[in-house]
């Protein structure tokens, strides 16, 4: 049975990039007759505000997309489903990691590694060593993501994730190990996702594939295009792309909304809501 996730990371309020994301994974499992999970990233306390998690649900019901497993409301992610009552689970895949020898200490801030090249590997840094993050160490080794669309496509990690952070400084599980730890703990089997994280992809791919984790390396991968303004720039929270929110509040329904997503996945025939889509003839 396919299993695919909903993973947000509330760090922002949502937008289309975001809303055309959630429809094709939900057209996916829909059709396929699989399992849709909710996952909100929230490891980043700092940055998970409350309006962020809020908005979530807001706009997934806002845009009538439906879930089996996961939280229905924040206080249900909090009190059940939170990646912070998950932390055990990040530990014992940090020490498998470790066990490989493969994992080395960095004292490096941001702006120590703007300055010069890291030579942390080397030092043999403890593990333990108070504000210190961990690192798995890499090479130009090249992995392969079989994407479903694209065929075998080659990543190499370095050099934009070169000797990449597992555990940050503040003793908090990183991105690329926490979602491998999660899609592997809820048996998620399809992942998609847009081109810019092929890089994580690849990252998560071989973190699994030194602990030896075989069912992730046989997750079916589908990475889409990603939604583009008028300018052709990637639309993306940090670059202040309209958030779902700011349209609902102007103004902008469902059916205008699917109106768009439509054109933008390329239907001949416009649809005005999720299911209209999923009866429509549209190939991924």
């Amino acid at each position: 049975m396919v299993r695919s996730r909903i993973a947000p990371t509330p760090s922002g309020f949502l937008h289309i990039g975001n809303a055309l994301n959630f429809v094709l994974i939900w057209l996916w499992v829909r059709r396929a007759g699989g399992k849709l999970l909710l996952r909100i990233d929230d490891r980043d306390t700092p940055r998970a505000k409350p309006e962020f998690i809020e908005d979530i649900f807001r706009s997934l019901e806002w845009m009538g997309l439906d879930w089996d497993e996961g939280p229905q409301t924040p206080d249900e992610l909090n009190s059940t489903y939170s990646q912070s009552l998950r932390t055990d689970l990040y530990e014992d895949m940090t020490r498998r990691l470790i066990a490989t020898g493969k994992v080395f200490a960095c004292d490096c801030s941001r702006k120590d590694m703007h300055k010069e090249a890291c030579i942390c590997r080397s030092q043999h840094i403890p593990l333990d060593q108070p504000d210190t993050a961990l690192r798995i160490v890499t090479t130009s080794e090249t992995i392969f993501v079989n994407d479903i669309k694209r065929g075998s496509i080659p990543i190499n990690l370095e050099p934009d994730l070169k000797d990449f952070i597992i555990r940050r400084r503040d003793g908090m599980t990183a991105y690329q190990l926490a979602s491998l730890t999660d899609d592997i703990d809820y048996d998620i089997n399809l992942i998609i996702r847009g081109n810019d994280l092929l890089s994580s992809t690849a990252a998560q791919l071989y973190l699994a594939s030194l602990i030896r984790i075989k069912n992730f390396e046989n997750t079916t991968f589908y990475h889409h295009t990603m939604v583009s303004d008028e300018k052709g720039e990637k639309l993306s929270k940090s670059s202040g792309s309209p958030s779902l929110k700011a349209m609902r509040e102007s103004g902008v329904t469902r059916e205008q909304l699917y109106t768009r997503l439509s054109i933008l996945i390329g239907l001949e025939d416009v649809c005005i809501s999720p299911d209209e889509m999923l009866k429509s003839g549209f190939k991924f």
